[in-house]
């Protein structure tokens, strides 16, 4: 177990009064967790009010990339509460994209433990108004003062927390997708699979070209054969398909999603078969000539679930559902958000309350 220690603001700032304006990442909560590794170990555990950080110009992080994140919730329920979404799944992921960066690993109760110790030190930022969350941002970076590319030896453990308004402050609406035909987010063997701040870096310039031609995101083939589709911008994707779910089998290029996960085990256990497998472009779009495609949503953790209303393939475009959300997209949006926010009895064993 972590001893922490917890140096408290003496100078807390005011909470935002209108929560329906609080958009996404743009204002900070009152403190952060740190905790640094050097020596092969962890130590130094705290909660210390937000401030700037202090690197070396020859900092590693700057220079070779070596840092990786997550991105999970803490949510208020009606009675006022405050838990967690199966944090343990960001916990396991962390610890994957921190082996696959070489970065030290940390004990998966360690982690938990910090996390959970943020939320409490910060659960006045938890908002309340409905949709509305704190979002928690856990990010590891190596901070060895060197040039030489080599295995990190010292790091920094960081939490912050953002208060962070409804996704759909006027309710979910479908968006339209560009499958990218030029640029590759990932390759099996590569970082795909990690979520670190190159593969987000890499995706960025197709996502401002498909900004400026009006799609709301790009959606990624393989980076082998650029044939087959794996993500769709920063989320997991999925397709019902004459009854049946398809989405990308994880093959290494794909971020393992927790909404992914979850999705996956609610439609299993409501009877909705679901295959992970490879799907190509052209199948994809000959479901949608056949009239088969009957639905398609983006899964994440700031959308949940996003519909997809329309696709487009180069010079041919199809519209997905009349352009309306469907009914499967809309009850796994309402179960999920449901159990996340309270409304609903978890019988998965998913929530984890803050004490």
């Amino acid at each position: 177990m972590l001893n922490i220690r917890i140096e408290k603001t003496t100078a807390p700032k005011a909470k935002p009064t209108d929560e329906s304006k609080l958009g996404f990442g743009q204002i900070f909560s009152d403190h952060m967790f740190i905790m640094d590794y050097s020596d092969g170990e962890w130590h130094d555990a705290r909660i210390v009010p937000f401030q700037d950080l202090c690197y070396s110009p020859g900092t590693a992080v700057f220079h070779y990339g070596c840092e990786i994140f997550e991105g999970l919730k803490a949510y208020r329920t009606a009675d006022g509460n405050v838990q967690l979404f199966r944090p343990i799944e960001n916990v396991k992921r962390m610890n994957n994209s921190a082996e696959r960066i070489c970065l030290p690993q940390m004990a998966e109760e360690d982690m938990l433990q910090a996390i959970k110790a943020f939320v409490e030190v910060e659960k006045d930022w938890v908002p309340h108004a409905e949709g509305t969350s704190l979002y928690l941002r856990p990010f590891l970076l190596g901070t060895d003062e060197t040039l030489g590319v080599h295995t990190i030896k010292k790091a920094q453990f960081i939490i912050i927390g953002s208060p962070s308004g409804s996704y759909y402050p006027e309710g979910i609406n479908p968006v339209k997708i560009m499958i990218e035909t030029e640029d590759v987010r990932a390759v099996r063997g590569g970082t795909g699979y990690a979520k670190c701040g190159g593969n987000y870096a890499a995706s960025t310039r197709a996502g401002h070209k498909a900004e400026l031609k009006g799609y709301s995101q790009v959606l990624w083939l393989d980076g082998v054969e650029q044939k087959y589709i794996e993500e769709v911008g920063a989320m997991n994707v999925m397709f019902k398909i004459d009854g049946v779910v398809v989405t990308p089998q994880l093959i290494g290029s794909i971020l393992p999603g927790i909404t992914r996960k979850s999705c996956i085990e609610l439609l299993q256990d409501k009877g909705i078969k679901v295959e992970e497998r490879r799907i190509s472009a052209e199948e994809l779009f000959q479901a949608l000539r056949d009239g088969k495609l009957e639905e398609a949503w983006g899964t994440g953790t700031a959308a949940v679930v996003s519909p997809i209303g329309e696709l487009a393939f180069g010079d041919e475009k199809y519209t997905v559902n009349d352009f309306k959300i469907g009914e499967t997209t809309q009850w796994l949006y309402d179960t999920l958000t449901g159990m996340q926010w309270g409304k609903l009895p978890d019988n998965k064993g998913w929530i984890v309350p803050v004490e």
